[in-house]
């Protein structure tokens, strides 16, 4: 066997090792529950993460419309409609009077 060879497979069982100790560390003797914790976990970290990224959509959205838009009305800018030209009158000048 070369030096090569048994320093690699050294190195190899210290980080099994470290990651056995890490792992009972953060999991104690319960091993099975590992995997619902973890997961557990991760969908409550996405929960909140979604949470996050949507008060700050609605923060942009707010704060962009007030800086830009400049409009009074939450609705957004107000419209009017264009009333109707007034009808003309038929002045006929050819017509006596």
């Amino acid at each position: 066997m070369s030096a090569q060879d048994y320093d690699s497979q050294l190195l190899e069982s210290v980080s099994v090792r470290r990651r056995r100790l890490r792992d009972a560390v953060l999991f104690g003797g319960q091993r099975q529950r590992r995997t619902a914790d973890e997961r557990l976990g991760k969908a409550f970290a996405g929960v909140v993460i979604a949470a996050v990224m949507c008060a700050g959509c609605v923060g942009w959205s707010f704060v962009s419309h007030r800086v830009v838009g400049g409009s009074s009305s939450p609705y957004g800018p107000s419209t009017t409609v264009p009333s109707s030209p007034p009808a003309e009158t038929s002045t006929d000048t050819s017509s006596p009077r």
